[in-house]
């Protein structure tokens, strides 16, 4: 079987919240996806910043994804997610929990407390069927 180069691309997602990553080909459970790239910051730095694009690595450490060059900063999140996080020496890595298949979007769940300070108060546009 042939695998395609391309894994993934930036489109406008269907349910109104902007871009989001898609598979551009299947990938299996446990397969990694990208890695979650950006600066290296401290986490104390990063608590006075106001992005939505932080990602904490540690107590210490928190990447900044900021900038456009990270295309897996375009994964939104969902209450049923088809992906996952994992930090694996001071790496942050997006791995499929699910199988995805070619055209589905790619998400993961950003977690309680950025669930809690941006997306509650306008409230989940997720596609799950229960929310938080």
């Amino acid at each position: 079987m042939k695998v395609s180069k391309v894994r993934y691309i930036v489109r406008e997602a269907p349910n109104g919240v902007g871009k989001g990553l898609f598979a551009a080909r299947r990938f299996k459970v446990g397969e990694r996806i990208v890695e979650y790239t950006g600066r290296r910051i401290s986490t104390a730095e990063a608590d006075k910043l106001s992005s939505r694009y932080l990602f904490e690595i540690d107590k210490d450490w928190t990447i900044d994804a900021a900038g456009e060059e990270n295309i897996a900063r375009y994964i939104n999140h969902s209450c049923d997610p088809n992906a996952e996080s994992d930090v694996i020496d001071g790496h942050i890595y997006i791995s499929a929990l699910k199988e995805i298949k070619k055209g589905e979007e790619i998400t993961f769940d950003y977690g309680e407390e950025y669930y809690d300070e941006f997306i509650r108060p306008h409230g989940c546009k997720c596609n799950a069927k229960k929310h938080r």
